[in-house]
């Protein structure tokens, strides 16, 4: 009879092992792998107003993103990845430089939404750049920020490079770029970095992927998200604990700013005041009534564009 219950103990776990262990390849092909990512098509959590979408789309910033000469900049990456990226010189002489960063599943001339208004409005140089599994950089997976984070150090020592040793920089991010840039901010960069700025980011890649998979699939996160992160160190080379914003907000020596919505459900608002809370310099939050995620700047821009001029008045030498 013990010999039965084991053999039956054990068969139930081989299956139940390797239940896991094919959820786990699904999961990284899903979710880390490069390509197309059906399962996002009709989230709610991603539902924006027929409004926001029209601007997202259509807005004219896609046509002010068209009409400028970017210069096209490459770097290969410390792991031997051909990346690209995209500079625009302002009009006037000027040691300011926003360094941008794009979501996930994006590419880097969608931070044009924002660089509209540092390059014309304020007269700053604009870059951004197709982190590594987007757009025509390379890599064959999304690195949620994580490996990310040495190619932004490696990309501004580039630009101050490029453009002197006073260049004045502001990182600005969205989503995943948002994890980025305060993921960058935490490794030893030059004192060209004066401010962060991060719009809808999360704590860790391991806390995100534990919310979406109860949100999404009605699974817990153990053992799933655990063996996924096994599977993502193996194929990709870093593992979901690892990727940690919250840890690398606790080095953070330059001012941040956060920007959350209220409404967003896809990273939950409460990510982005633990980050906040938890971050090592001098930091603001501002959160915006009714915005789902990556929602702010289309729902409200004139404070947007408030918020950050302030900021940026408040922390940069000369404005």
């Amino acid at each position: 009879m013990k010999k039965k219950v084991l053999k039956i103990g054990i068969g139930l776990f081989v299956v139940l092992l390797l239940i896991d262990v094919i959820a786990s390849f699904y999961f990284y092909s899903l979710a880390i792998s490069r390509g197309q990512k059906d399962f996002l098509s009709g989230n709610k959590d991603l539902e924006v107003s027929a409004e926001t979408m029209n601007v997202l789309l259509e807005g004219g910033w896609r046509d002010w993103v068209a009409n400028q000469e970017f210069e096209l900049m490459e770097m290969t990456s410390r792991d031997g990845l051909l990346l690209q990226g995209y500079f625009l010189e302002a009009k006037e002489p000027t040691n300011k430089l926003v360094i941008a960063a794009h979501g996930y599943l994006g590419r880097g001339s969608d931070m044009g939404l924002y660089g509209q208004h540092y390059y014309e409005e304020l007269g700053y140089h604009f870059f951004t750049a197709d982190s590594r599994g987007h757009g025509r950089s390379e890599g064959d997976y999304y690195g949620f920020g994580w490996p990310d984070r040495l190619d932004y150090v490696d990309w501004i020592n580039l630009l101050v490079e490029k453009l002197g040793a006073d260049t004045e920089i502001i990182l600005h991010g969205l989503s995943m770029g948002a994890a980025t840039v305060l993921m960058t901010a935490g490794e030893e960069l030059p004192d060209n970095v004066k401010v962060v700025v991060a719009d809808s980011p999360y704590t860790s890649v391991q806390d995100l992927f534990s919310y979406q998979i109860k949100r999404m699939f009605n699974l817990p996160p153990f053992p799933f998200i655990h063996s996924t992160s096994l599977v993502t160190k193996a194929k990709a080379g870093y593992s979901f604990t690892e990727a940690s914003t919250l840890k690398q907000v606790k080095k953070i020596d330059v001012p941040v700013l956060y920007i959350t919505g209220d409404a967003d459900t896809f990273v939950p608002t409460e990510m982005t005041h633990e980050l906040y809370e938890n971050t090592k310099s001098e930091a603001e939050i501002v959160t915006f009534e009714g915005a789902n995620h990556g929602e702010s700047f289309v729902m409200d821009e004139e404070r947007y564009v408030e918020v950050i001029n302030t900021f940026l008045n408040e922390h940069l030498e000369s404005n």
